[in-house]
C-alpha cells in the first residue's frame, strides 16, 4: 500500500473544503442543532423529574454519540460522492491506485472531518448543557472507537451501494442511520424490542456500546465482554464492506459500467 497515494486523496478532499468553505458547514450544522435541540429537551426533563435519571447524559449523550456515528459514515460516503458528482471516478482509477489505498484515502479523510464534527458537539453540549465524557476519562475510549470502526464499515458498504446502482442511488445513503437507530437502542435498552428486533440489534455494535454506557451511568456492572463482542463484529464488518467494495469495482470495471458512470441510475 503506497502512502502518497492515500495521502493523494486525502489531499484531494482537502483542497475541495479548503475552496469552498460551504463544504464544511454541514460538518458540524446538523450535528450542532442535534445538541441543542436534545439539550433543552434533556434540560426540560431533569425539571420535571427532580430527583430522577440525568437526562442530559442518558439523552444527550446518546445523540452527541449517534451523532458522531453518522458523521463518520457520512464522510466516507460524501468523500467518495464527491467523486461521482463530478465525473472523477474514472480519472482516478486511470491511475495505478489500487481500490485499498483509494478506500483508506477515504477512511483517512473521515477520520479528520468527524473529528471536526466531535470537537464542536462536545464543546457544544458540554459548555452549554454541561454534559461531560472526560468525567469518565479512558473508559469511554473504547465505546467511541465501536462507533468509528462501526460508521467506517456502513460507509465503505454505502459507498460499494452507490457504485454499483449508480450516482441516482445517492438517496439510499443519507437514511442509513435513522433507519438502524431503533433497532441499535440508542435512547432504550434492547429488551423493550420485539424478539426478532432484538436478534439484529445483536448483530449491530452500537446497541452493545448504547447498552453499555446506560449501565455505566447508572454505576451498574456492564461486561466489558460484550462490547469485546460488539468491536469484533465491526472488525469482522470493515473487511465484509471492504470485500464487497472491492468486487463491486471489478464487476463495474468489467462491465463497462465504470466508463459509463452518468448521473443516471444503473441496474
Amino acid at each position: 500500500m503506497n502512502l502518497r497515494r492515500i495521502a493523494a486523496i486525502v489531499l484531494r478532499q482537502y483542497y475541495l473544503m479548503r475552496t469552498s468553505p460551504t463544504r464544511l458547514v454541514p460538518l458540524f450544522a446538523w450535528a450542532a442543532i442535534d445538541i441543542v435541540l436534545w439539550g433543552f429537551i434533556a434540560r426540560y426533563l431533569n425539571g420535571v423529574t427532580e430527583g430522577g435519571p440525568n437526562f442530559t447524559f442518558t439523552l444527550l449523550g446518546a445523540v452527541l454519540l449517534w451523532d458522531f456515528f453518522t458523521r463518520v459514515m457520512h464522510g466516507i460516503t460524501t468523500a467518495f460522492l464527491e467523486d461521482v458528482w463530478s465525473r472523477n471516478l474514472l480519472n482516478v482509477f486511470a491511475t495505478p491506485l489500487r481500490v485499498s489505498e483509494y478506500v483508506t484515502g477515504l477512511v483517512v479523510t473521515s477520520i479528520a472531518t468527524s473529528m471536526i464534527g466531535l470537537a464542536v458537539m462536545l464543546a457544544l453540549a458540554t459548555g452549554v448543557f454541561g454534559l461531560s465524557f472526560f468525567a469518565y476519562g479512558a473508559a469511554a475510549v473504547p465505546f467511541v472507537l465501536v462507533l468509528f470502526l462501526f460508521g467506517i464499515a456502513l460507509g465503505i458498504f454505502a459507498s460499494a451501494l452507490v457504485l454499483r446502482l449508480g450516482p441516482a442511488s445517492e438517496w439510499l445513503v443519507w437514511p442509513i442511520p435513522a433507519l438502524l437507530s431503533p433497532f441499535a437502542a440508542v435512547f432504550y435498552p434492547v429488551a423493550v424490542l420485539p424478539a426478532w428486533m432484538q436478534w439484529f440489534a445483536h448483530l449491530l455494535p452500537p446497541s452493545y456500546v448504547f447498552e453499555g454506557m446506560r449501565a455505566i451511568v447508572a454505576g451498574q456492572a456492564f461486561s466489558w465482554s460484550s462490547l469485546a463482542w460488539g468491536f469484533g463484529l465491526a472488525i469482522v464488518q470493515i473487511a465484509v464492506a471492504q470485500y464487497v467494495f472491492v468486487r463491486v469495482f471489478r464487476a463495474t470495471v468489467k462491465s463497462g459500467l465504470l466508463a459509463r458512470y452518468s448521473a443516471e441510475s444503473v441496474a
